[in-house]
């Protein structure tokens, strides 16, 4: 499976951006989808993450109320919808896969896309 995200770009605090990340090849139903992101600087953290079959969904704390994440299981996409934008929340945004289960670490994750960078001003 390969990933594509998309999406990314330059807004002012307080607006919205809709990620995309399609996967080629096929997701099994116990497969995880994830994003994260990394700042400048900073490790890769977790944002947010879905259950391919279920749909069950869990968030970090800091998008918690301003993140969802959502996936078109015809299209195999998975969406992350990123409302009242913060400058912190400015990053390159990664999508990934876990085989493994839930994790919020991106060791948990053995495929990755590629990136796409969210800026976001003050």
């Amino acid at each position: 499976v390969q990933l594509q995200a998309s999406g990314g770009g330059f807004v002012q605090a307080g607006g919205s951006l809709r990620l995309s990340c399609v996967a080629s090849g096929r997701i099994f139903s116990s497969h995880v989808m994830g994003w994260f992101r990394q700042a400048p600087g900073k490790e890769r953290e977790f944002v947010a993450a879905i259950r391919w079959s279920g749909g069950s969904t869990y968030y970090s704390d800091s998008v918690k109320g301003r993140f969802t994440i959502s996936r078109d299981n015809a299209k195999n996409t998975i969406y992350l919808q990123m409302n009242s934008l913060k400058p912190e929340d400015t990053a390159i945004y990664y999508c990934a896969r876990s085989t493994g289960g839930l994790s919020y670490t991106a060791s948990g994750y053995p495929t990755w896309g590629q990136g796409t960078l969210v800026t976001v001003s003050s």
